[in-house]
């Protein structure tokens, strides 16, 4: 059996969450903690999806004492840096159905000599990977904007390819590397351009823009509309089953995972589109975030509508 492919992902700022549920036995409350955003939920489905995930990020304070068990449970490497200031959290009361913040903490910026570690530490992780996935940061300030463009170049340099999920200006700074790969949502690619992107045309309009500023291939995802996909000035829509109840929250970052775990196993592009979309449509059926059955995604993708669009 081949080697499973090895993803690199750069997530500044992993959180606790606590949620509370009503799903009891009892009639009183669950309650639930796990380990939460963006790179670990793309992390997650990325795992599922046959790859071995390399997650790299700050992680200190006490919440980073509670932080650490529950990363090390998952399928995934961690190469973490120790701050001085402590990791995020938050609880969201979900008793009613719907996700209701009840208090958070979010981790300040990292130090200068904190930033360097882990620009340092994800360089060396992606070299010995197939691939690196850049998220964002929360909040927007925890890293320098400085610190996308230099990790996209520098890993690219060494013949690594590298796919990013970023709004703007820390987008901005990730294409001066040329990314192999944009995807991004309908309202930040609209921030991107600092226009509306309504129609197929301005959308398109933007999404070349996007090539134009370094990236070679761009995925807008738009809520429960299809997304669009453009490549080597292929441009097509992606419409997986749809699914009326659920939450779309976490689809862009199971998508995400997807993307990673298939452009590093060096599957072709219809089944990096079919399975990506797949995996952000089997996430709607799932409470928790990033997560997915590999067999319920790989019976979905064949489901998948593709549609050229020229």
């Amino acid at each position: 059996m081949a080697d499973k492919p090895k993803v690199a992902i750069f997530s500044p700022n992993p959180m606790v969450s606590i949620a509370i549920e009503s799903f009891s036995a009892d009639g009183g409350d669950d309650i639930h903690v796990h380990p939460a955003g963006q790179g670990v939920w793309v992390a997650r489905m990325a795992a599922e999806l046959g790859a071995e995930p390399v997650l790299c990020g700050f992680i200190g304070g006490e919440v980073g004492s509670v932080l650490r068990p529950l990363l090390e449970q998952l399928p995934v490497e961690l190469r973490l840096v120790e701050t001085a200031e402590p990791s995020g959290a938050y609880i969201h009361d979900r008793r009613s159905g719907e996700r209701q913040p009840v208090a958070q903490s979010a981790a300040l910026p990292a130090s200068r000599h904190e930033v360097d570690d882990l620009f340092s530490v994800t360089v060396a992780a992606a070299l010995d990977c197939d691939l690196l996935a850049i998220c964002g940061p929360y909040p927007d300030n925890t890293v320098p904007l400085e610190i996308y463009g230099g990790l996209v170049a520098d890993v690219k340099a060494n013949g690594k390819p590298v796919i990013v999920d970023l709004s703007s200006p820390r987008l901005d700074s990730a294409l001066e590397g040329k990314p192999d790969l944009v995807k991004i949502n309908d309202w930040q690619i609209a921030g991107f351009v600092s226009g509306p992107v309504d129609s197929e045309e301005r959308m398109r309009a933007a999404m070349e823009r996007v090539r134009e500023e370094g990236a070679e291939s761009v995925i807008v995802t738009r809520a429960g509309e299809p997304a669009l996909a453009l490549r080597d000035g292929g441009f097509c829509e992606l419409t997986p089953p749809k699914f009326e109840r659920g939450s779309r929250e976490g689809c862009g970052d199971s998508m995400m995972g997807a993307l990673a775990a298939t452009i590093a196993a060096g599957r072709e592009w219809e089944d990096v589109l079919r399975l990506s979309a797949a995996a952000g449509a089997t996430n709607v059926l799932r409470a928790g975030l990033g997560t997915g059955s590999r067999k319920v995604i790989e019976e979905l993708a064949p489901r998948v509508q593709l549609r050229p669009l020229d």
